[in-house]
């Protein structure tokens, strides 16, 4: 093989990887919310799934990242083990929409695709038109690095040592070996499944030896899986268990099925003239009969995979503080596709756990309080301490994450989740203040009078209220951050007005002098709560608008 045939293989097999790389980001930046919104529509109905994982793989065109993306989902608690079946089973099949792509004949219009892709990313200020603009250069670079395969692989059809090397392949083993160690190398089924079509479109391959490369391409697309389920749950590790149990079914009923009859002369016959598309229709077929097959015995495949990888006992090391939602950030980016959604998920939950932990503190501050309960004040103390653990958690991992985020909508959003973190540590702290000032009460031997105490009582009630609405769903956006408004407008008038009654009782002499200095600090904290919330709420509000 001559050096510059070299040379056009290499510049046509980068060009083809960063096409695929430019179109399948654009297609998911662009996607964003649509692919979480089809995933949160999931329910334990198995067509259903597999629809889905179909759907979100052939709009990011990539089953790897669909993959990861489920491995996060499974590791976080948003999708159980079955319901990531179906939609493994979905991916294997989106992902054949790649090969059936490039099987189309639309090579002499990739220059002028990458040409208006590129000047649209480039010269175009909108973000929302670059990602389309990606997504046009990305196919047509794509197509330009596949013809330069094809063209630079055309000598080799003339060379019999390298014909006599691929007829090898003919031994399904040796096929098999072959498509799995290459794909797993790549990391990208579509690109080794693009290979072998350059390669049997430049008369180098037929199908009869195509076939068992293309049935160990699909074993080798779970090793980003595995990469990415690395350091994850339990249920996650079993999801890419599923994954590979999957593939290597297929992958022996179709061998067996090509040694023992004339299979793969009826895909030929279908299109003779066409040995990209022969493979492309190989790939789709697989997929989906191995999904047709395996559908009726989902959740056996699920028991598997349990079976494999049984749950570990829990020593008394690993009880303590932890986070349970967030993945690592180092091995689900280990394949390059981004994870924003896993990411974001993880960071939503772990939100929820803590700011639960600052409402219940905040409770229980003005329980201690009001009922003089000082005894309960270790309980506040080591929520709080749960709190700023979580805090710095969360915090560094937004960090991470915000390194591997190349959208401005992305980086804003974990803009707004660092601030959400910041004030539930500041409301915690609000409540651990109100819950330290029983000691003060108690060393000072300061008696409230019945009035203060029945506001003492208010504010429990009204932060058991503002902390219910910040929690809860709701359809309307606005309606929700009003009611939040108003709810922080009452605390602050609430404030204004014991601290006027306060003035009063000291007027009548009912109230002491350390008395007032302990509850004026009560209610600055209380007024701070509020505000806190609502830059919670302000912040939630901003990322429900993207």
């Amino acid at each position: 093989m001559k050096l510059a045939s070299i040379m056009g293989l290499l510049g046509g097999l980068a060009l083809f990887l960063y096409g695929m790389k430019m179109m399948s980001n654009g297609l998911e930046v662009t996607a964003g919310n649509k692919i979480k919104n089809i995933l949160e529509k999931m329910t334990s109905n198995r067509f259903i799934g597999v629809l889905m994982g179909a759907l979100v793989t052939a709009i990011i065109q990539s089953s790897s990242a669909t993959t990861v993306m489920v491995v996060g989902f499974v590791n976080i608690g948003m999708m159980n083990l079955n319901q990531a079946i179906w939609i493994i089973m979905g991916a294997n099949i989106g992902t054949t929409i790649t090969g059936q792509l490039i099987a189309l004949d639309i090579g002499t219009f990739a220059p002028l695709l990458a040409f208006v892709g590129v000047v649209v990313t480039l010269f175009v200020k909108k973000e929302k038109l670059k990602y389309p603009g990606e997504i046009i250069a990305g196919l047509g670079i794509l197509f330009i690095g596949m013809s330069m395969m094809s063209q630079a692989m055309k000598p080799l059809a003339e060379s019999e040592r390298f014909v006599g090397m691929l007829t090898e392949f003919k031994n399904p083993i040796a096929g098999i070996a072959a498509g799995t160690v290459f794909t797993a190398v790549v990391q990208s089924s579509s690109a080794s499944v693009g290979m072998l079509q350059a390669l049997a479109g430049s008369g180098v391959i037929g199908l009869e030896s195509a076939a068992f490369v293309l049935f160990g391409q699909n074993i080798g697309t779970c090793i980003t899986a595995l990469i990415a389920s690395a350091g994850t749950t339990q249920n996650a590790k079993r999801t890419t268990i599923v994954h590979i149990l999957f593939n290597v079914f297929g992958t022996i009923v179709f061998t067996i099925l090509c040694i023992s009859t004339p299979f793969t002369d009826m895909i030929i016959g279908w299109t003779p003239d066409n040995p990209e598309l022969q493979i492309a229709n190989l790939h789709t077929i697989f997929n989906v009969v191995t999904t047709i097959l395996l559908l009726p015995f989902g959740t056996w495949l699920g028991k598997i995979a349990t079976f494999t990888l049984r749950d570990k006992a829990v020593t008394e090391k690993e009880v303590g503080m932890k986070t349970l939602y967030l993945a690592d950030i180092h091995h689900i980016n280990s394949d390059k596709h981004r994870t924003f959604i896993v990411c974001f998920e993880g960071i939503k939950m772990e939100l929820q756990r803590m700011i639960k932990l600052a409402g219940e503190n905040v409770e229980a501050a003005f329980d201690i309080v009001r009922n003089r309960k000082k005894e309960k004040l270790s309980d506040v103390k080591q929520r709080e301490e749960y709190v700023d653990f979580l805090n710095r958690e969360i915090t560094g991992y937004i960090t991470d994450a915000t390194a591997y985020e190349t959208t401005a909508t992305g980086n804003i959003v974990y803009n707004s989740l660092f601030s959400i973190t910041v004030n539930i540590e500041r409301i915690s702290d609000h409540a651990m203040n109100i819950a330290e000032y029983s000691e003060i009460i108690s060393e000072k031997k300061i008696h409230f009078s019945e009035q203060t105490i029945l506001e003492v009582e208010e504010m429990k009630n009204t932060c058991s209220e503002l902390f219910t609405l910040l929690t809860e769903n709701s359809d309307n956006n606005n309606l929700w951050h009003h009611n939040i408004m108003s709810m922080e407008q009452k605390m602050d008038d609430m404030t204004v007005l014991f601290r006027e009654n306060m003035y009063k009782r000291i007027r009548e002499g009912k109230c002491t002098d350390e008395g007032c200095v302990v509850y004026t600090e009560i209610l600055t904290d209380f007024e701070r709560i509020g505000d806190h919330a609502l830059n919670i709420a302000d912040e939630i509000l901003r990322i429900n608008r993207f």
